[in-house]
C-alpha cells in the first residue's frame, strides 16, 4: 500500500489505495473485463510475479479488486474490479487522453496488443459531443481492425470489422492521431490520399467530433485576480 501522506485530501487518500507502480495499470487492463493471473500477466510485460501479486493483494484490500472461482468447465480463478473499482475507468481514461497529447503515435519499436482499441475509443468517447449520435463504425488502423457501436449515450468496442457497418474507414496509426487529436480534418485526410472511406465524409466527420482527446472540462483561468 502507498504510504499515507499526512494530509486529509480525497487525492492523497486515492493514492494511498492506486498510487504504487503497476497498480492503475492493473485496473486498466481489468476494465476489459475478469482476467485470469496469466492474463494479466502477459498485458503487463516488465512485472515480476512477486509485484504483480503484491499489487492484486493490495487491490482486494481496497475493495477495487475481487477475486471469482469460474463455474466448470473452466474451473479457473479470475480477478476483476468490483463496482467501486470500475468506477476508475473515469479516472483512467481522462489519464490516457492527457498522456497521450505526449506521447503521440507508436514508433516502430512499440509494440500494441492487438486489442487496445477495446480501450482506447472508449477513452476518447466524449458523451456530451456525441449528443443523439447513433451507428456503427468499422475501421481499419494499421493491422488492425475494430467496430465502434454508439447508441443511447453509451459506446462499445469490439475486435474485427462489421460488414453491415454504417461507414467503414482505413487509416495508418499516425493518421488516426491526427484525426482523434484534431490537428487533421477527415475532409484533408481523404483529400491527401490518406483515408479509404466507405460511407459518407459527414457521417465520418461526426464520428470525430465524439471521438477525441479534447478536455471534458474547460480549464480555471490562472490570471491574476485584481484586488
Amino acid at each position: 500500500m502507498a504510504k499515507r501522506y499526512d494530509q486529509y485530501c480525497p487525492i492523497a487518500h486515492a493514492l494511498c489505495a492506486i498510487g504504487e507502480r503497476w497498480s492503475l495499470l492493473v485496473v486498466r487492463e481489468l476494465l476489459e473485463g475478469p482476467k485470469r493471473y496469466t492474463d494479466l500477466a502477459a498485458g503487463l510485460p516488465g512485472v515480476s510475479t512477486n509485484i504483480l501479486a503484491a499489487r492484486l493483494r493490495e487491490l482486494e484490500g481496497s475493495g477495487i479488486v475481487q477475486k471469482r472461482r469460474l463455474p466448470p468447465p473452466a474451473a479457473s480463478t479470475v480477478y476483476e474490479l468490483t463496482d467501486y473499482g470500475a468506477q476508475l475507468e473515469e479516472v483512467v481514461y481522462a489519464m490516457a487522453r492527457w498522456g497521450v497529447r505526449t506521447l503521440g503515435p507508436p514508433g516502430p519499436q512499440d509494440d500494441l496488443e492487438p486489442d487496445w482499441g477495446l480501450n482506447a475509443f472508449p477513452a476518447l468517447f466524449n458523451p456530451t459531443a456525441a449528443r443523439d449520435m447513433r451507428g456503427t463504425y468499422a475501421f481499419r488502423i494499421s493491422d488492425d481492425a475494430f467496430t465502434v457501436s454508439l447508441a443511447e449515450g453509451r459506446v462499445s468496442a469490439e475486435l474485427g470489422i462489421d460488414p453491415e457497418a454504417d461507414l467503414e474507414a482505413a487509416f495508418d496509426m499516425e493518421t488516426f492521431f491526427g484525426l482523434a487529436s484534431g490537428d487533421l480534418s477527415p475532409a484533408d485526410a481523404i483529400e491527401q490520399g490518406l483515408v479509404e472511406l466507405r460511407g459518407e465524409l459527414e457521417c465520418l466527420e461526426r464520428f470525430f467530433e465524439a471521438f477525441s482527446y479534447a478536455p471534458r472540462i474547460v480549464a480555471r483561468s490562472h490570471e491574476p485576480v485584481a484586488v
